[in-house]
């Protein structure tokens, strides 16, 4: 093999994949609708931010989840929320919920291990916690987190560990981050 060649080989293998490309290992659309779902289940407590409920709603269709409880009084525009989900919504179970607590009490009687994302005193990294098959991540609001009554009812409270200076993340940045690990174990059980 020359240099060219190689050289060829490596400018082919960085070129991006087109839509084309990407559908055909995908299935069809009414496959994908009737497969099983990832016994994952994301609440979002009181998160308002009509843009965040939109990338957890694009997030959840990424990794196939169950679905999404989304709790608290809803002040959110359908209208940003379809422009951040990009209409991804229609492939994801969406429940809207006043109660984030008698949600939660629902999934707990059903055998679903609860996990909040939230930095607390005895917290621990998102990345030590063994996540069940049967797992719920409770998201909290923008400003005040995770509320103290869906903490009560957690099983495992994580957090992200930040080595800058900042304290925090975005909601949906973190719950991008944790919930890729929690999907990546529970696919490795389940495999």
């Amino acid at each position: 093999m020359t240099l060219k060649n190689i050289q060829e080989i490596i400018m082919l293998s960085a070129i991006q994949l087109t839509k084309e490309d990407i559908r055909k290992n995908k299935p069809t659309r009414n496959e994908y609708l009737n497969q099983p779902k990832l016994p994952l289940i994301l609440v979002l407590d009181n998160v308002t931010n009509s843009y965040n409920v939109g990338a957890f709603i694009r997030l959840a269709d990424a990794f196939a989840i169950e679905k999404i409880i989304i709790c608290g009084e809803l002040t959110i525009s359908d209208k940003k929320m379809k422009k951040a989900s990009r209409n991804e919504a229609k492939w994801v179970c969406i429940e809207y919920s006043d109660c984030t607590t008698a949600s939660l009490t629902s999934l707990i009687t059903k055998g679903y291990t609860v996990c909040s994302v939230e930095l607390c005193h005895n917290s621990i990294g998102y990345q030590e916690v063994s996540y069940p098959s049967a797992c719920v991540l409770v998201l909290g609001n923008e400003r005040k987190g995770v509320s103290e009554e869906a903490l009560q009812l957690s099983d495992h409270l994580v957090h992200i560990p930040m080595f800058g200076m900042g304290n925090s993340l975005n909601v949906s940045t973190a719950g991008a981050i944790v919930l890729a690990e929690c999907a990546s174990q529970i696919r490795k059980k389940i495999a």
